[in-house]
């Protein structure tokens, strides 16, 4: 899903294969939400391991780091640990736990020296790319053949680069909207909009009844970016999207009909006042003013529960009266109604892995392991084929539904393509809303970026 790269060594790429997710020009939080409340039980089973005993007598040591680094997501990795090595006495797992940005910058470090973790979180897309391209990674084709089709197909295509898998995906979210139901309902909305003429039909029934319609975090750019996004998805289908990330060209019609259709809205002033300064989280950001009612909808992944409800204050949380719906379709356009945009979590696996560090991948997306994931409710919308019954919270089960009728998600442009230009499709965005750009503009400065590389 991604364009042609120049080959780089390991030093020139220390910084780019781990700038994925970051605020402002790049990607959004991926894991449970940090709010999710430490004291969630922590989910344990009797089932042991499924794959078999290691047959090495000597004893391995698997290094691992991942970015769940609160409960209940903390305590279920380390329960699934244990229970590996109690089946495999001679593996010992190093269990290295960071906090999203944390973790960037530790592994920056590792790489510099030389030293690799056997496994270790990625998020797909251009970073992996990076990351092969640089001899990071290890092909693990061969290793999974006989297991892969137990994940689901389009989470686990965003792990592979050019046919060869390197990762395994265990969570993948959708962007769509959520919104106060609340408001919906003050406002006399009975149903959410299903298409895109709808869609901005019901941000003028908001604004009508004095309701500011959407909250944004325009200062984090790739939360605007979302919009852009979901509306190239929409004009252009799978076979345009996948046109523009691999040769690099952006100026297709389809992405200039999306910028239309961006500006449309925009030109509604459907935002909350202050909306370009807002951070995505924390005082004055985006989540908080959905959190306090001051936007009825906001476009974004399965993490804006736990983030909405942080930035509450404690007195007006939204709990039950938060809702989910797909973005609206687009009259007339290529694009498949259903199709998504989204992305998730999973591991690498580094290029000197031991043979023991796929087996224990398997065991942690195992559906055991996966259906674990889905009952705590915590954000994690596990691959497993057959887990997705575990998921039991109403809002995340809309979620699920709307993934398991796309037949194509789009990972989010800024992790599809490398961090330089997912910086630069952000910003190019952000100019749109900011109102220093136009539609043809931001086709052309991505277009611009992408040469640039």
């Amino acid at each position: 899903m991604t364009g042609r790269r120049r080959s780089v060594g390991i030093l020139a790429t220390l910084v780019l294969v781990v700038s994925a997710c970051t605020s402002g020009a790049s990607s959004p939080p991926s894991g449970p939400p940090s709010s999710v409340p430490s004291s969630a039980p922590s989910s344990t089973s009797s089932n042991a391991p499924s794959s078999e005993p290691s047959k090495a007598a000597e004893p391995v040591t698997i290094t691992w780091y991942h970015i769940q680094n609160n409960d209940p997501g903390l305590s279920l990795w380390k329960d699934l640990a244990a229970e590996y090595t109690a089946a495999h006495p001679n593996v010992t797992i190093d269990i290295q736990a960071n906090e999203n940005e944390a973790f960037k910058t530790k592994l920056t470090a590792l790489l510099q020296q030389g030293d690799i973790p056997d496994l270790f979180q990625t998020w797909g897309g251009g970073g992996l790319r990076q990351q092969v391209e640089a001899g990071l990674v290890k092909d693990i084709s061969a290793d999974i053949a006989s297991w892969k089709d137990t994940i689901n197909a389009g989470a686990l295509s965003m792990y592979a680069v050019d046919g060869k898998n390197y990762g395994i995906p265990f969570d993948l979210g959708l962007v769509g909207f959520w919104y106060n139901t609340k408001s919906f309902t003050d406002a006399g909305i009975t149903k959410p909009p299903a298409t895109w003429a709808e869609f901005l039909t019901t941000v003028e029934t908001l604004k009508a009844k004095g309701i500011t319609p959407i909250a944004l975090a325009g200062k984090d750019t790739w939360t605007g970016a979302f919009y852009w996004a979901y509306t190239a998805v929409r004009n252009c289908g799978q076979a345009g999207m996948d046109k523009a990330v691999t040769t690099g060209a952006w100026t297709d019609p389809c992405l200039v009909k999306a910028g239309e259709q961006f500006k449309q809205l925009i030109d509604l002033k459907p935002f909350q006042e202050g909306f370009l300064a807002a951070p995505w989280d924390g005082a004055g950001s985006g989540a908080a003013a959905m959190a306090t009612f001051n936007g009825a909808m906001q476009l974004m992944g399965q993490w804006l529960p736990g983030t909405v409800n942080a930035n509450s204050g404690g007195s007006r949380p939204i709990g039950e009266g938060l809702g989910w719906f797909p973005f609206p379709s687009v009259e007339g356009s290529p694009g498949d109604p259903y199709d998504g945009l989204g992305g998730g979590n999973g591991f690498a696996v580094g290029k000197d892995a031991p043979p023991e560090t796929v087996d224990f991948l398997k065991y942690l997306v195992s559906l055991d392991a996966a259906k674990r994931w889905g009952a705590l409710n915590s954000g994690i919308l596990p691959t497993t084929v057959g887990s997705e019954s575990s998921v039991t919270d109403p809002t995340m089960a809309s979620v699920l539904e709307g993934r398991a009728k796309a037949k194509f998600v789009q990972l989010y442009l800024d992790q599809a393509t490398t961090p330089e230009l997912g910086g630069a499709i952000n910003e190019a965005v952000a100019g749109l809303y900011a109102g220093t750009g136009t539609p043809e503009s931001v086709t052309q400065a991505i277009t611009a970026a992408a040469a640039g590389q």
